[in-house]
């Protein structure tokens, strides 16, 4: 299903802490793509990993993103608020048969690839066996820990979609993820159910973000067919790399910006997008650097 109509996009922070050179990057290229196509913005704070979040967190987000001069076009939203719509497409994907309760821990998923000779990737996905589809013999009187959205298998499992700025792409669901979980064992709803039902809800028609995520997108594609939502536009930007040639994350290190030199932050985030823009102001800046973008992606 196609998208049509005016052009909405998004920046899905994690309150998990300041935004960093990284995160600055996805919210630019995010915000420049919608200027660039006369669209609207928002922000989404995606909040649903509840504890991994800091009190205090998003305004600090909001305030960051204002001092860059990147301001939402409506409403801020949180996932934590949320739950009944999630709910709501868990039910719908249930009643088709998409979705079944799973019992099985991260270990016994390891101990059962094992015995198949198959390993997980460093920074890969645990592919999913389907030890508790209905099929295979259910829960076989264990409780559920999770809920899983069911993959398809052979030629249509195979996902294509074309990525504005990485091309055309393609995965192959039952071999790279399986069967993977919508709601987690400890109750919190999982990431790709919670995107795919906002984007939908907020007719969201183009996706900016960094390029760590493209590995998702099937699997959101997948959900987007199965709740017969449209499919949006995805660009996937480079990543920004800290000093170890990681992607630059909290979790490595990264500092929060320093907004008392926002231009700044704004030139090397440009730079990071291949921006060539010179400007002594940053009202200048984003003036030109929407044009750039235009010449590259609208």
């Amino acid at each position: 299903m196609s998208l049509t109509g005016p052009y909405v996009g998004r920046f899905a922070p994690s309150p998990t802490g300041p935004l960093h050179a990284g995160s600055l990057v996805a919210a630019l290229a995010s915000w420049l793509d919608a200027k660039a196509h006369n669209g609207q913005w928002l922000v989404r704070m995606e909040d649903v990993d509840t504890p991994r979040c800091i009190p205090g967190a998003d305004q600090i987000i909001l305030q960051q993103l204002a001092a860059c001069g990147l301001q939402p076009d409506g409403p801020v939203v949180y996932q934590s608020q949320r739950g009944h719509l999630y709910q709501q497409a868990l039910d719908r994907l249930i009643q088709q048969g998409d979705a079944y309760p799973c019992a099985c821990t991260r270990a016994e998923i390891a101990q059962a690839n094992a015995a198949h000779g198959i390993t997980k990737n460093r920074h890969g996905d645990m592919i999913y066996p389907g030890t508790c589809r209905p099929e295979n013999g259910g829960l076989a009187g264990r409780p559920a820990r999770a809920w899983r959205m069911r993959v398809p298998s052979g030629a249509k499992a195979q996902l294509d979609w074309s990525d504005r700025c990485l091309g055309e792409q393609s995965q192959q669901l039952d071999e790279a993820v399986g069967d993977f979980v919508i709601k987690r064992a400890d109750g919190l709803w999982a990431y790709q159910l919670a995107v795919v039902v906002d984007d939908a809800d907020q007719g969201i028609t183009h996706i900016v973000r960094g390029e760590d995520l493209t590995d998702n997108t099937p699997r959101q594609i997948w959900l987007q067919h199965q709740l017969h939502q449209p499919t949006p536009s995805y660009l996937h930007t480079p990543l920004v790399l800290g000093d170890n040639g990681e992607k630059l994350s909290k979790q490595n290190g990264a500092q929060a910006l320093d907004i008392s030199d926002a231009l700044t932050c704004l030139k090397m985030a440009g730079r990071s997008l291949h921006l060539q823009v010179n400007a002594s102001n940053q009202c200048d800046w984003l003036a030109q650097a929407i044009q750039q973008w235009q010449s590259q992606f609208a």
